[in-house]
């Protein structure tokens, strides 16, 4: 081998693992992103699961509601955000009871509901801690409007 080759070879020595090593951290870089996306998308699916869930508890108490309609016409039904559920045993109030725990149970401890009437036109409101999105704390609202 002519000594010009051989000074090219100790030139070319350690390139490949400088290669290698750019390559891992621009992987490394890679992987931490797919992992920060992933954590992202589950904190979203874990809030539109809460969004559907208050949904549904809206609808559950209107049908309550239109179940025992008199007294929903009645403006009997009415609950404010920041009221105590009813702790009587007629319908309308286990009814209410019922629907106020499967909000704390379902959308966590901060959770809570009110119905307006007016008439047979009534607003329901759902109302719970949606922080783990942003950060932080973010109150969500679902209202549905509904006529009974």
């Amino acid at each position: 081998m002519s000594s010009r080759n051989r000074a090219s070879m100790r030139a070319q020595r350690g390139v490949g693992i400088v290669e290698i090593l750019v390559a891992v951290l621009v992987l490394s870089i890679g992987l931490l992103g797919l992992a920060g996306l992933q954590m992202r998308t589950l904190r979203n699916n874990e809030s539109a699961l809460e969004r559907g869930v208050a949904v549904f508890e809206t609808h559950a108490i209107a049908d309550a509601m239109r179940a025992d309609r008199s007294n929903a016409i009645a403006n009997l039904y009415n609950i404010a955000l920041t009221a105590s559920a009813p702790t009587g045993t007629t319908f309308r109030e286990r009814a209410l009871r019922a629907w106020r725990g499967n909000l704390t149970t379902s959308l966590g401890a901060g959770a809570t509901g009110e119905v307006t009437c007016n008439g047979t036109a009534c607003t329901i409101k759902v109302q719970w801690d949606d922080s783990r999105v942003n950060g932080g704390s973010q109150t969500y609202q679902v209202v549905t409007q509904v006529q009974l």
